[in-house]
């Protein structure tokens, strides 16, 4: 599907995974991504973000749960957790249908017309806003770049309100891919990250 002029964009920020270009595309054009068990079915729009920036955010990344996708923990944002930050990110101009379609998919679901996220960025919301209960239905606006929102999509709870777990090596690995094209961190500067992170230091 080719993208009209008026399509309305945003700023998709990531913080986890799809901060790796290859990975997003495999929830855009569709596909399974490198170390990954599950298939994406892929965008309405399978069009490539526009460009990338790397932005830092002031809360607190952690890794909870279990994914179907790679094992192990995944990450989670606490907007509110400013002590514990800040979180390395990466945001992606696309369009509202295409973050609506990325968020879909974070919860196993297919892309359609009529996605309660997508109404959501159409109708405007300020702040947060949740559209559901899942892992990955609670929207914030965390800052305008270009005049344009950046948009986190995370859990409603919070970084201390569940157990953390351990991430698995492949979705660490793309979280380091991710991290090394945007920012261009070596080795040593994303291990520090993650052992923050994981709270085997203090935070800086």
């Amino acid at each position: 599907m080719s993208v009209t002029p008026e399509a309305p964009l945003v700023w998709y920020v990531s913080y986890g995974s799809n901060m790796a270009a290859d990975r997003l595309a495999a929830y855009l054009a569709g596909g399974v991504p490198a170390g990954g068990r599950r298939a994406n079915p892929g965008a309405r729009d399978a069009t490539p973000p526009r460009r990338s920036e790397p932005v830092d955010l002031p809360g607190a990344l952690y890794f909870a749960g279990e994914s179907p996708q790679w094992g192990g923990g995944v990450a989670f944002y606490d907007h509110d957790a400013t002590d514990r930050g800040p979180t390395a990110a990466r945001a992606y101009l696309v369009t509202a249908a295409q973050f609506a379609d990325v968020a879909a998919q974070e919860m196993h679901r297919v892309p359609a017309e009529g996605d309660p996220v997508e109404q959501v960025l159409l109708d405007g919301f300020e702040g947060r806003h949740e559209v559901g209960p899942g892992r990955y239905e609670t929207l914030l606006e965390v800052g305008r770049l270009e005049g344009l929102p950046l948009l986190v999509f995370t859990s409603p709870h919070g970084i201390d309100a569940v157990p953390h777990t351990q991430p698995a090596p492949h979705y660490l690995a793309m979280l380091a891919t991710g991290l090394r094209e945007s920012r261009g961190w070596d080795e040593a500067r994303f291990a520090a990250y993650v052992d923050r992170v994981r709270g085997t230091v203090p935070p800086s």
